[in-house]
């Protein structure tokens, strides 16, 4: 293989593309990761800043303890593990390729929100990945067009990434959504976005989303922290309590107070 002498990591990504290299590249930086490439199209993303796919379909509760593990003992191969996993039942063909599709996007915006550093390559190692993989250059413009979207809703995407938000004060319209009443139980004032992908097995770009989409609503309130260089929040200053997204008023029902936060373990977390 040609020595690459890339720019940056997309290049470096679009010249192993070129070269239908297999191998990993690791990447340093905060928060940094590792991509596993084979013919040069990435089919894996592991980074501190996203869940993986085993982390999905564990944390959501998709597949059990027990099970992964039994599936892991008698498949110790990484690299048929997903096949192991369908054959078992477990989940089904075309979810599993979708998972780990999505985490390899979700990675990839995950290691952008950060400072990256040098990288190295090296061997291919044995891993759980999609298949067949994702084209660099997709890759990257997917990455572009979540941060520009994050961008024209909120504001800069790494800002974003370190609120921790609040409960807010806002009512529900009728019955809450499971996905953002499972968000409002992770909700402490502590954890951040990627705290809270982690605890439900969701995408960290998904909850992104919907904490934008909560605060709107004055679900959820948050001060942006004040060690981001001094710049004023580029957020939108919403009124908790109303509701100022746009689209159709909501069918009439009841309205009720924001269901409290249950403790971990309360209730089982969907997806």
């Amino acid at each position: 293989m040609r020595a690459p002498h890339p720019r940056n990591l997309p290049a470096l990504l679009v010249r192993l593309h070129e070269d239908e290299f297999s191998g990993t590249v690791r990447v340093a930086g905060t928060p940094g990761g590792t991509l596993h490439l084979r013919d040069g199209l990435v089919g894996a993303v592991e980074t501190p800043g996203a869940p993986t796919a085993a982390s999905v379909l564990l944390a959501s509760g998709r597949i059990g303890d027990d099970d992964w593990l039994a599936a892991c003992a008698a498949q110790r191969d990484e690299d048929l593990l997903g096949e192991r996993l369908v054959a078992d039942g477990l989940v089904g063909a075309a979810e599993l390729e979708v998972v780990c599709t999505a985490v390899v996007f979700d990675g990839a915006f995950a290691m952008s929100l950060g400072a990256l550093g040098n990288w190295e390559l090296s061997d291919r190692e044995p891993g759980f990945v999609a298949r067949p993989g994702v084209e660099p250059r997709q890759l990257t413009d997917e990455t572009t067009r979540r941060i520009a979207r994050l961008g024209s809703l909120w504001g800069p995407a790494s800002d974003l990434a370190r609120v921790r938000p609040v409960p807010g004060t806002g009512v529900v319209e009728g019955p809450l959504s499971r996905r953002h009443e499972d968000i409002l139980n992770q909700v402490n004032g502590r954890r951040t976005a990627r705290d809270i992908a982690f605890a439900l097995g969701r995408g960290l770009y998904a909850v992104m989303l919907d904490l934008i989409r909560m605060r709107t609503l004055g679900f959820l309130r948050w001060e942006v922290p004040g060690a981001l260089d001094g710049r004023p929040s580029t957020a939108a200053r919403v009124t908790p309590g109303r509701t100022t997204a746009p689209g159709p008023p909501p069918a009439p029902s009841r309205t009720e107070p924001l269901p409290r936060r249950v403790p971990r373990g309360g209730e089982k977390g969907g997806k």
